[in-house]
Order: structure tokens, then C-alpha cells, then sequence
């Protein structure tokens, strides 16, 4: 994993995308917010890389712990009284 502090670096984007091919990159903003940069090229990276998104995957976790379920005919009525 290679770290671009894009105030101090003068690439472009397509430099950065180059290296975002060959390994993920960090993009780090002059106010030390950071971003991940990289390619998706198969189904499985993809997963790996949302799984690894710690709010995701707290929020899928509170989100599974709701037991609560509704019958087609109550969601309808429930968009009806909208």
C-alpha cells in the first residue's frame, strides 16, 4: 500500500490511477483526511475491500439485530398512509 499526500506531491490523477493498478493507494488531503484509491477488478476484492469499511460493517451488524418483520400487505399499508 503506497501513501500520496496529494499537497506535497505534484501527480496527476493519472499517475496516481497508474499506481492505484499495481497496489492500493492512499490519498491524504491537506486537512489529514485520507481516502483509498483501488482497482476493482474482480467480485472478491471488491467484497474484501467493502468488508474491511468499519462503519459498513457496524451498521450491517445493528442492522441484522432488528428481528422486527413485516408482512407484504403491512408495507403496503404503511407507504399508503404516507
Amino acid at each position: 500500500m503506497k501513501t500520496i499526500d496529494i499537497t506535497t506531491n505534484t501527480s496527476n490523477i493519472n499517475e496516481i490511477l497508474a499506481l492505484a493498478v499495481k497496489e492500493t493507494v492512499i490519498i491524504k488531503t491537506a486537512d489529514g483526511k485520507e481516502f483509498l484509491l483501488a482497482e476493482i477488478d474482480d467480485f472478491s476484492q471488491e467484497i474484501e475491500l467493502v468488508s474491511q469499511n468499519e462503519e459498513l460493517m457496524n451498521f450491517l451488524k445493528e442492522r441484522s439485530q432488528d428481528t422486527k418483520r413485516y408482512k407484504l400487505n403491512q408495507v403496503k399499508q404503511l407507504l399508503n398512509n404516507q
